[in-house]
């Protein structure tokens, strides 16, 4: 592999199978992680993911399970501490949108969304801590979303849940850094994955003209920050949220 600032460590990434996820899972793989890609339904895209991750040199295991309940995200973290080996990065990257104004939200579409982006990673994590606390070292990072620091119309659902990250991504990094726990958080903005290749036109250009580098992110700009703070390099690094943005936060 390219890497090997993260040689000999496991890595689970929920959500990891499509878009930003596989990104995700591809990048920590090349750094020299053994890679854990979680998905909840698509087996294909998880399989795709692993072949390429061994076709380039790297380990990659395809792992179901469904983050969004207790006894799922226990059960992952379960399965993967005993057929992998013990987990020492988490990228908490599953998630739903369900998007509409507040004033037709259903209460279903409302709970699945919470469920899935802020319940998934208080599970995982919850699930997760006990065995990072015995061996003192861990990193986790959640991927929240630049709706979540700055919110956005038809998405209540969606930025609710995104805040909720951040506010969990800085109680946790105070709760567990005396362990030697890290946990930080990436906000991206408008990446280039199937929800953005829906987007209209008008808006399209409307994203762009507020985005100082001109441009829609790719999801390798993602993994690449994820790698960063997943290494030793982001060793004093704790409690942060990082814009992966070009510019459109400021």
């Amino acid at each position: 592999m390219a890497g090997a600032e993260l040689d000999g460590r496991v890595a689970l990434v929920t959500g990891g199978s499509r878009g930003i996820g596989a990104a995700i899972s591809r990048g920590l793989a090349a750094a020299g992680a053994h890679v854990a890609v979680n998905y909840a339904r698509d087996a294909e895209s998880a399989a795709a993911v692993c072949a390429a991750v061994r076709d380039a040199g790297g380990e990659a295991t395809a792992v179901q399970g469904d983050v969004s309940t207790a006894e799922g995200a226990a059960a992952l973290v379960g399965a993967v501490e005993s057929d992998v080996g013990p987990i020492d990065i988490l990228v908490n990257n599953a998630g739903i949108t369900r998007d509409d104004l507040i004033m037709r939200l259903s209460e279903e579409d409302w709970r699945d969304v919470i469920d899935t982006n802020l319940g998934g990673a208080f599970f995982t994590c919850r699930a997760l801590s006990r065995p990072m606390l015995k061996r003192r070292s861990g990193a986790i990072v959640n991927i929240t979303s630049i709706v979540g620091v700055h919110g956005n119309a038809g998405q209540s659902n969606y930025a609710a849940s995104k805040a909720g990250l951040i506010g969990l991504t800085k109680a946790l990094a105070k709760e567990l850094g005396g362990r030697g726990i890290r946990v930080n958080a990436i906000a991206p903005g408008y990446i280039a994955t199937e929800l953005t290749d829906a987007l209209p036109d008008q808006a399209r250009e409307a994203i762009l003209s507020n985005t100082p580098l001109g441009r829609l992110g790719e999801p390798d700009d993602v993994a690449r920050a994820v790698r960063f703070l997943c290494s030793d390099a982001a060793a004093f690094v704790t409690g942060e949220v990082l814009a992966v943005d070009g510019g459109l936060g400021i």
